[in-house]
């Protein structure tokens, strides 16, 4: 009997995002990206999530690697938080490499690791795995399918993918590769993306949003162009840079991100422009707005980005006037519509024209939708299917997609966050829970798993705080002085004070009450309910109230 192996999700089964896998055989672990998940409105002041990477401080010695697919944020963003407990080999193509790398150094995290560079068809092993990857195309460059071998046969994770027949830099899945695979060793457990397993059809060419960017710059010839797209999305930069320079414009990038994104794809060789074509954002103001085009952040509308910055005119760099026109060359990642919203209208305001993907087809997917994850299922013809990356709705298309193309059922295999697939000899089953699937959120240096942190949150932002100050004689047991309330963002200063007067009297009352009885215990809960009745009785608020009881 061969040995058993099991892969264990520690993120990305449930969300769109976190991705993060551990496949276990012979004492080793074999990890499959190690990405963040960014947090929406239920999460107030989290500034990212990250996957159960306390699963793996407990294996910390038994970790061989981890293969990171491609650049994007929620595949490599935990990186940083994961190398400050452990220690491992990082592979990854060099773009992806070259990002990571500018995460660690900002955190003094370079001698964590060893960051080991593989490319299109290389064949690594990697402790008892023995790895080919096979290219893929994505939203970003460089993306790689990981073929990896096991005891119990080979396993293909797709990576996030689509399949583009004519992608900008000429680099398409390999599905040949992956037929061969299928057709020589046979591929066990099939692990694949399950993002637009929803959606019918194909997702359109990267190309053809470069048709449409043209069409933009020639209907704009004598206006500034600031095109906001996310800073890795490299084919995309490169079709912006190529209409900028084939209508005569320079180029000038806005943003940290994408400044240094645009740098390490010039030198890799994956962006291509002239140097003559490139400016630095501080001098665009001395060029005519037609002849400049801006490539910026921002795209998703988030606080303090480069873009939403300019919108409020609050940019170091650009002043947004009625010179310019601004494209959004993306759709909003959904829990963002509303900050996009009102970047727009901000942009408006400042008379600038923008063109949205709810105008014109200036975005497309880098997942693949129903009609490509069938021809990848067919090509790969996978003994067993797990579907990854996707909310629970994602996940259970995909694998209804799977049975309908005729996968028996009990060969498709639905997991969560937390739980463990074992592949054996019988076959693959899920294990079930193996983890706390807790989320960890990163509060400024903290990581913390307390989730009750954010209803406080919503409570203090959304009502409010009550300080309610409370001074007693220890020996006679009674109030020396009258209650003082204090207040923030509980009322307006207009109605504080008489209502901090009035309340101050309602806790005394209760508190005398209290202590007539000649109860000693229990003071803090009956400040707390006296406040709260006083202050929902007559605002109809809900704020928190914090008891400070002093005894002298």
């Amino acid at each position: 009997m061969a040995e058993a192996v099991q892969i264990t999700f520690l993120g990305g089964l449930g969300d769109i995002g976190r991705n993060c896998a551990a496949i276990e055989c012979g004492g080793e672990v074999l990890l499959l990206d190690c990405g963040v998940l960014f947090p929406d409105e239920d999460m107030p002041g989290a500034e990212f999530v990250l996957p159960d990477l306390e699963y793996l401080r407990d294996r910390a010695d038994r970790i061989v690697g981890c293969i990171c697919t491609h650049g994007h944020e929620d595949h490599i963003g935990a990186l940083p938080w994961a190398l400050e407990w452990l220690s491992f080999p990082v592979y990854g193509s060099p773009f992806t490499l070259g990002l990571i790398r500018n995460r660690l150094e900002e955190r003094g995290l370079s001698d964590r690791t060893t960051l080991i560079p593989i490319g299109d068809h290389d064949r690594v092993r990697i402790g008892a795995f023995n790895c080919e990857f096979i290219p893929v195309t994505h939203s970003v460059p460089s993306g790689l399918i990981s073929a990896i071998g096991t005891p119990q046969g080979l396993i293909l994770h797709s990576s996030d993918f689509k399949l583009d027949l004519n992608p900008v830099d000429g680099r398409r899945t390999d599905l040949a590769r992956i037929g061969a695979i299928a057709r020589d060793e046979g591929v066990r457990l099939l692990l694949c993306d399950s993002t637009n397993s929803e959606i019918p059809g194909s997702s359109r060419s990267e190309t053809e949003v470069g048709e449409v960017l043209r069409g933009v710059f020639s209907a704009h010839p004598d206006r500034r162009l600031v095109v906001a797209a996310f800073s890795s999305h490299i084919h995309r930069v490169q079709q912006v840079a190529d209409a900028a320079v084939g209508s005569g414009r320079k180029v000038a990038t806005l943003g940290l991100s994408m400044k240094r994104n645009f740098a390490l794809a010039r030198e890799l060789g994956l962006l291509r422009l002239p140097d003559h074509a490139v400016i630095d954002v501080a001098d665009v103001e001395n060029y005519p707005p037609g002849q400049v085009c801006v490539v910026s952040t921002g795209s998703q509308g988030e606080t303090r980005s480069a873009l939403a910055l300019a919108a409020t005119g609050d940019s170091r760099w650009i002043d947004i006037g009625a010179d310019d026109t601004v494209v959004l060359s993306s759709s909003p990642i959904p829990g963002n519509e509303a900050r996009v919203s009102r970047m727009i209208n901000n942009l408006v305001r400042r008379e600038a024209i923008v063109v949205h993907s709810g105008q014109l087809e200036v975005h497309t997917s880098g997942h693949g939708k129903q009609d490509e994850l069938r021809t990848l299922h067919t090509v790969a013809d996978p003994e067993y299917f797990v579907p990854v990356h996707g909310e629970t709705r994602h996940l259970a298309a995909h694998g209804d997609l799977a049975k309908k193309m005729g996968m028996p059922s009990d060969r498709v295999v639905l997991a969560r966050d937390g739980e463990q697939v074992e592949l054996s000899d019988r076959g693959v089953a899920n294990r079930g829970q193996v983890t706390s699937g807790d989320y960890y959120y990163v509060n400024g240096r903290l990581v913390e798993s307390d989730r009750g942190l954010f209803s406080e949150r919503a409570i203090l932002g959304g009502q409010g705080v009550v300080n309610v100050v409370v001074v007693l004689s220890r020996d006679k047991g009674r109030l020396l002085a009258r209650p003082h309330f204090e207040s923030k963002g509980w009322v307006g200063a207009d109605s504080a004070q008489d209502l901090e007067l009035a309340g101050a009297d309602e806790v005394a009352d209760a508190v005398e009450e209290h202590l007539a009885s000649g109860e000693t215990e229990g003071l803090a809960r009956v400040v707390r309910r006296a406040a709260g009745q006083f202050v929902n009785h007559n605002t109809g608020r809900r704020p928190m109230i914090v008891p400070v009881i002093i005894e002298i």
